[in-house]
């Protein structure tokens, strides 16, 4: 294992980070202050608890999610898209690194990024609503597996890209969708019969339950199954990675 090459692509990128602070860090935050401030405080007051929890604190996972999943893919897709569109993803090619440093590197950088913010968020949301954690293993474990499986997601989309459209694409088109019909704001208990069960088909919804079971020890869906679909997720994107690497698809053109 070439640990200077993980090393440095790791470094390079998280000076990519606090170059853009602003964009990459002020920006999730205030809008997700907000969302506390509206939906938390203002909305959530007038609304009835949800399975026992006031609505101020049974966003707060959603919240931490919605910006965790949206911070990982951006990071991710522009972190190695940007080097295909200047030419220097070649040199990287013909570097002796293996296509393992490459994802350790970048996706190494875009899940600490995520989860930097997924922090902060975190401290912030102590602020507006008052929560506890009643597993904190296990919030500590979602988190992390979340970064790392939509960062790895985020790669797959950098390297399809062949344009800053379509850079741009997947996140707003699909993944943002998902990551509100994913019981972000609601229980999917509360949805119709029907909408419960096509909710089941959003990888998304295992995320946020299990999430959300971390802080109050009651989620959509049960906690092992949540773990086997993330587990899944993960193992899915790897796999991508690596044929995309073993054929050369979008990297060798």
């Amino acid at each position: 294992m070439n640990w200077t090459a993980v090393k440095s692509i790791y470094r390079f990128e998280m000076a990519r980070f606090f170059r853009t602070l602003a964009q990459s860090f002020i920006s999730p935050v205030l809008s997700t202050s907000l969302y506390f401030v509206v939906f938390g405080t203002a909305i959530g007051s007038r609304i009835q608890e949800v399975e026992g929890i006031s609505y101020g604190a049974f966003i707060v996972p959603g919240l931490i999610m919605l910006s965790v999943i949206t911070q990982a893919i951006s990071n991710a897709s522009f972190g190695i898209y940007f080097p295909k569109f200047i030419g220097t993803f070649s040199e990287l090619l013909s570097a002796p690194i293996n296509f393992l440093e490459i994802v350790m590197g970048y996706v190494g950088a875009a899940a600490t990024k995520a989860l930097f913010i997924g922090v902060i968020i975190l401290i912030t949301a102590f602020f507006f609503v008052d929560i506890s954690i009643q597993h904190p293993l296990a919030m500590v474990m979602f988190l992390l597996l979340t970064c790392i499986s939509f960062s790895l997601m985020g790669f797959i989309i950098g390297i399809w890209a062949t344009n800053f459209e379509q850079l741009q694409l997947v996140p707003l088109l699909v993944v943002t969708p998902l990551v509100f019909l994913g019981g972000s704001f609601y229980s999917i208990s509360m949805l119709p019969p029907v909408w419960q069960v096509i909710s089941h088909f959003n990888p998304v919804v295992y995320l946020i339950s299990g999430f959300r079971w971390s802080f109050f020890g009651s989620a959509d869906v049960p906690i092992a199954i949540s773990l086997v679909a993330i587990a899944g997720f993960t193992a899915l994107c790897l796999g991508v990675i690596w044929w995309i690497f073993r054929t050369g698809w979008r990297i060798r053109q």
